[in-house]
């Protein structure tokens, strides 16, 4: 993976296992930052996160990076992975912890998937949703690439993103 990869540093999360994995995968420079012109001048940036969304935004608001976010991140025409509560960051809103305003990088809102789910058949589905799950793209897309059909995927989580 050539160039530079901006892991986005709000100070909580698994900021350093997703650099150390992005390095191990082959990243040629990984920096975690929360400068806005490191993010700017990154290929890629990785907005990770573990949490609650209520403690990222708040952290994120107390280290003032909020705007610097919003802009760089809606400026720059790089490819951007949000992780877990980093994705529930970009959105507008978020239903967790009774409803947390969000950094509207992405119009839409992070909704509980609710009890009882069920699936096609019928069959009650558990919340939060845990485990490997095979995944298959429904149309082409960049992120994919190399990735085959089928391809099985770990999964945590009891929200979903309505955009």
């Amino acid at each position: 993976m050539s160039g530079v990869v901006a892991v986005i540093d709000y100070g909580m999360g698994n900021l350093h296992s997703v650099a150390s994995a992005l390095e191990h995968v082959g990243a040629d420079k990984v920096v975690v930052t929360h400068d806005a012109e490191q993010i700017r001048q990154a290929d890629r940036v990785v907005f990770p996160g573990v949490g609650a969304i209520r403690d990222c935004m708040s952290e994120i608001r107390r280290l003032k990076c909020d705007e610097l976010l919003q802009q760089a991140l809606t400026e720059q025409h790089v490819p951007v992975l949000a992780i877990c509560v980093g994705l529930q960051a970009m959105m507008t809103r978020s239903d967790e912890n009774g409803g947390t305003d969000c950094l509207d990088i992405i119009d839409g809102e992070v909704r509980y998937f609710g009890n009882p789910l069920t699936d096609a058949a019928g069959e009650r589905l558990k919340v939060p949703h845990m485990g490997w799950n095979e995944v298959r793209q429904t149309r082409s897309h960049p992120l994919w690439q190399g990735i085959e059909d089928d391809s099985r995927f770990y999964f945590v989580h009891s929200y979903y993103v309505h955009a």
